[in-house]
């Protein structure tokens, strides 16, 4: 990851010497184990409270999911009752017209 951060600044190793060696004077070498820490530390509340935003998202639309889940079934329910009934129609309209057809060509003989 931090490579990629190096490449997106466009940095080579020779400016993020300089930058480390830039930091160290400025802070001195005893005071860097407490500013890794405390960007841990940061880091790692960040990253939990990313979690736990998604986590509440995910809890809050997980019912929502489940309602349009729930309607897309009834409604799917409904065109295969409403297919059924159209498929036995043209069926019915089918073998009506058959027969007639049948009817008009026995009464031609």
């Amino acid at each position: 990851m931090a490579a990629s951060i190096f490449l997106f600044l466009n940095m080579g190793g020779g400016e993020v010497f300089l930058i480390i060696l830039v930091v160290l004077m400025l802070f001195g070498s005893d005071k860097l184990p407490g500013i890794a820490k405390g960007l841990g530390r940061g880091l790692r509340e960040l990253n939990d409270a990313k979690d736990q935003l998604q986590q509440e998202i995910h809890k809050n639309t997980g019912g929502l999911t489940e309602e349009i889940r729930k309607h897309t079934s009834e409604i799917q329910s409904e065109i295969d009752k409403a297919n059924q009934s159209i498929s036995r129609q043209v069926t019915e309209v089918t073998q009506v017209v058959n027969d007639e057809g049948q009817n008009i060509t026995d009464t031609l003989k």
